[in-house]
């Protein structure tokens, strides 16, 4: 195995993943829309269009972004709250780690470490800014797709006149979809800290090593 594929192995298997299962929902969702159009005698879209299409946009950012959300929010979460026992939680009574304050820092420390200022401030919360920016990418792609969809289908159904992206915001359509996205992915990362306080798997560094007791907080 060359040398820069073994150090990405990670990251190569994550984003790989990603992209087979975007191709094959987007396969199947092109199905699915061209089904919806043929119950309204509408010609169907080919694959290519159908990536164009509100129907995809709306499937594939409303997962994002609650995806993005659950993620940017555990990481300041995890900043400020412990829970007990947890590998996914920082020691309790830690504040920042000794590596976290400059003082510590060696000459092959990051660029905004060596400077200080207003650089350091924004390095030292720029994981979380940037999972929280692209959450707001996410929800702004949702809404554009979301509307685009919602037009289509009420034309289709009722004739009726499109809305404003503004306006779908205001719906219980758009909300439905977030909500029902955003309350899975925090009861998955819920479970995940509760569980990572008695159950172990080995070699993980999401988990405990598998000797370490219960109490033990922090992996």
């Amino acid at each position: 195995m060359p040398r820069w594929l073994r150090n990405n192995t990670l990251s190569v298997a994550m984003f790989g993943a990603f992209l087979v299962f975007l191709l094959l929902q987007s396969v199947f969702g092109w199905q699915v829309h061209n089904e919806e159009l043929s119950r309204y005698g509408v010609e169907p879209l080919g694959w290519w269009a159908y990536l164009g299409t509100g129907h995809f946009a709306e499937a594939v950012f409303e997962n994002w972004e609650s995806e993005f959300l659950q993620m940017g929010g555990y990481v300041l979460l995890t900043a400020y709250l412990v829970q007990k026992g947890s590998a996914e939680s920082k020691p309790e009574g830690e504040k920042d780690r000794p590596d976290d304050n400059r003082d510590h820092a060696g000459p092959d420390a990051p660029w905004p470490v060596r400077v200080g200022g207003l650089p350091l401030v924004v390095y030292r919360n720029s994981l979380s800014v940037a999972l929280l920016m692209i959450f707001a990418g996410s929800f702004l792609g949702h809404l554009l797709g979301g509307v685009n969809a919602y037009n289509q289908e009420q034309a289709l159904e009722s004739g009726a006149a499109p809305i404003t992206a503004w306006q779908f915001l205001d719906t219980s359509d758009f909300w439905f979809q977030s909500m029902q996205n955003w309350q899975s992915e925090f009861l998955a990362v819920g479970v995940l800290i509760l569980l990572s306080i008695v159950l172990r798997q080995h070699a993980s560094p999401e988990s405990k090593p598998v000797t370490a007791p219960h109490t033990q907080t922090s992996a």
